[in-house]
Formats: structure tokens, C-alpha cells, sequence
């Protein structure tokens, strides 16, 4: 799931082109607020990663069920200026990030790791990933 602080209203056509370039489904996607997953009746959330480097200092919500949470900062791609192809490389260059993030992510081995554990490795991988 994916949702924001202020929602535009509209997903980036350059988020989607990206997306769609990796073959990656975009079907549904649409902007949000992250408000829609603070409520206290919506599904279980494990895990929360903050992503664009102004989130950092921003008030979060308080999650239910108390997941996990992690800054894994990149700089915003669509706040780039300049000519299509620039903001394009933008685009590519923070989904890349966020993947290998994701990768080192999904090959943690959740069943041994301890809560505290869990979240040294995901702070971690924020940081050096």
C-alpha cells in the first residue's frame, strides 16, 4: 500500500510510466492519504517506511496495531524541475533505491528475527542501502 501526508490527487504520470516500465501493475492505483490506513478498523499493518526525504520531519499518525517503522529516505522525485527526460532519471533513480530496499527487505528471514532485531535491520537498511 502506498499513500502520502498531502495527496496530490493524481499519481504522477512519470510514477506510473516508471512502474509500468518495470512491469509492474498500475491498474488501480490512484492518490491517497495516509489517513486512510490510520484508522483503527482498517487491516492490520506490519510494517511502515517513510520515503520522501521531507517526510522525515513530518508528524506521522499513530499506526494501529503499532507496526514497525523505518525512514528509508529518497529525494522526491516528482519536486524535480527540468526536462522530461530529467525528471524521468529522477523517477528511475528512486524507484532503484527503493527496489534494492525492498530486495534486502524481502530477504530478511522474518520467522528468526525478534521485533527488535526486525527493526535494526530495516533502520539499517534505510540508512546503507
Amino acid at each position: 500500500m502506498s499513500a502520502g501526508s498531502h495527496p496530490t490527487g493524481m499519481v504522477n504520470p512519470l510514477a506510473l510510466e516508471t512502474l509500468e516500465s518495470h512491469h509492474i501493475s498500475t491498474e488501480g492505483l490512484r492518490s491517497k492519504s495516509w489517513d486512510e490506513f490510520s484508522a483503527a478498523d482498517v487491516q492490520s499493518i506490519d510494517f511502515v517506511f517513510t520515503v520522501c526525504d521531507n517526510a522525515a520531519g513530518e508528524v506521522c499518525p499513530v499506526w494501529p496495531g503499532h507496526p514497525i517503522t523505518a525512514h528509508w529516505g529518497v529525494p522526491d522525485p516528482a519536486a524535480v524541475t527540468g526536462s522530461v527526460e530529467e525528471r524521468r532519471i529522477a523517477f528511475t533513480q528512486a524507484f532503484t533505491t527503493l527496489k534494492r530496499r525492498i530486495d534486502l527487505f524481502c530477504a530478511l528471514p522474518m520467522g528468526s528475527l525478534s521485533r527488535m532485531s526486525l527493526q535494526e535491520h530495516v533502520n539499517r537498511i534505510g540508512r546503507e542501502a
